[in-house]
């Protein structure tokens, strides 16, 4: 029996005893009189066990969404590989063993100055990076990935709505990302169809 089912019947139990106990304790005058500590217990048994069901449940739901979720991600890939003949298109900026530079002067987005080094992380379970914006300093910036999810992932840098800077594609594993970046407003995204759809995007200040 489901966690969703029992929290239903510790409801309608409840209900129908709150209704049973206020009709007897009408008609009986001496109500509950001796019967009371077992009326209580009933009640706290059957309170404590919808609170237990109701969280539960709640549980359930949210690893039904992660699932869901992934399958969904799963059928992008799977629409995109079939779109161009099972070949995932890769940028030619993108890295075999990690992240690359963008070429200077290539978007206007050059820069000197310390940079730095921003940490990124996949949701495990939903299509989304834990967080939506970062913030570095003028210079070489580097974003490293960690994806602990089996459902591939990366991470690329937009300017003006052109893709500067990317990473390789990686699932339970680490890469990274590094471009010189003058001051200015920056979008870093997940390049997999239909992952930055689904909100796996975010902004990069630099300044």
């Amino acid at each position: 029996m489901s966690n969703e089912t029992l929290f239903y019947v510790c409801g309608i139990a409840l209900a129908v005893s709150a209704v049973l106990i206020s009709i007897v304790g009408l008609k009986a005058k001496n109500f509950p009189g001796k019967a009371f500590p077992v009326v209580i217990l009933w009640f706290a048994i059957l309170v404590g066990g919808a609170t237990t069901f109701a969280v539960l449940h709640a549980k359930d739901e949210e690893q039904e969404k992660g699932a869901e979720f992934e399958k969904a991600g799963k059928k992008f890939e799977t629409e995109a590989n079939d779109d161009t003949g099972g070949e995932v298109p890769v940028p030619s900026n993108k890295g075999s063993e990690g992240g690359t530079e963008s070429e200077e002067g290539s978007s206007g987005a050059t820069g000197s100055g310390p940079g730095g080094t921003l940490e990124l992380a996949a949701d495990p379970t939903n299509i989304a990076y834990d967080t939506t914006s970062l913030t570095s300093k003028p210079g070489k910036v580097t974003i490293d990935l960690t994806n602990p999810s089996a459902l591939e992932h990366d991470v690329a840098i937009e300017s003006n709505g052109e893709e500067i800077a990317g990473s390789e594609l990686i699932a339970e594993a680490k890469t990274s990302v590094s471009t010189e970046l003058a001051p200015g407003t920056y979008t870093f995204y997940c390049t997999v169809p239909g992952h930055r759809e689904a909100g796996m995007e975010g902004t990069l200040t630099v300044k």
